[in-house]
């Protein structure tokens, strides 16, 4: 049994992956910024899995006190962190960058970035004093390179994330924590469908998703097997691989998918 931390974890890809690991018998803790969503996950999952195999906690991982705590209340509970998952992350409905405001654009750093690192940094710290764990960086949206007008912030942030995860991958490879990527590909949350709204070309973004997009039950059981599989360190475990986006596109073209609609 392995004790998971995962950030922003109340809904989404991160409930998911909680889920999953809780399905296959581990402890988990999941945080989010607001108690209610919290509180919600955890009596959710709690009806489902043994409650004492779960834990909430309110935070905010732009401030590093506060996922201080969550280490801390991670092993308190369950005895050390064995998979530390860094998930939380916001972005914006699509517009100009100089549209957005000052707000948004510190709080989307502050979160995807900051939140990145400070977890990072917390997880390293105590992993290195229980001589063992592993770190996942959640990848996403700009994390290969790709340009999406309208959501070049939340790119931003993810690109920094996989060159700050190369580099921390380099840095730790002495250590016994193992640092890795976690690349879900396109999955139907309430983030994906957000970049949808107010835009143009809807419609063909629409045909995109629906060839590209899988949800999160769907992926999530893939992540969450492959990491409790994994020994190595730098590894990327990715969902939607530039093979499988291919064939997708190809047989989406050729009328050979039978693949289920996910946005009508």
């Amino acid at each position: 049994m392995k004790s998971i931390v995962i950030t922003g974890a109340s809904r989404g890809i991160g409930y998911g992956l909680a889920e999953e690991f809780l399905k296959r018998g581990h402890q988990v803790t999941i945080c989010g910024r607001s108690l209610e969503s919290i509180n919600q996950a955890v009596a959710t999952l709690g009806a489902k899995y043994e409650s004492k195999r779960i834990q909430g906690q309110v935070c905010d991982v732009a401030d590093y006190a506060q996922v201080q705590k969550l280490w801390d209340a991670a092993v308190d509970s369950f005895g050390s962190v064995a998979i530390w998952i860094n998930n939380a992350g916001i972005s914006n409905d699509r517009q100009s960058f100089w549209e957005l405001s000052v707000e948004s654009i510190n709080r989307i750093i502050q979160t995807n970035l900051l939140g990145m690192m400070y977890g990072s940094k917390v997880a390293m710290q105590g992993m290195l004093r229980q001589g063992y764990g592993q770190i996942y960086n959640m990848e996403g949206l700009g994390s290969t390179g790709s340009v999406t007008p309208g959501l070049i912030l939340y790119g931003t942030t993810k690109s920094a994330l996989t060159y700050y995860t190369k580099g921390l991958i380099k840095e730790a490879k002495d250590t016994k924590v193992q640092v890795n990527f976690l690349s879900p590909g396109m999955v139907a949350t309430e983030m994906l469908t957000a970049t949808l709204k107010g835009i143009d070309d809807a419609e063909r973004s629409k045909r995109i998703f629906n060839i590209l997009a899988d949800r999160v039950e769907t992926v999530a059981p893939y992540l969450v097997k492959q990491m409790l599989a994994n020994h190595q360190h730098g590894k990327r475990i990715a969902w939607l691989t530039p093979r499988k986006a291919a064939w997708r596109f190809l047989s989406a073209r050729l009328n050979l998918s039978k693949r289920e609609l996910i946005y009508s």
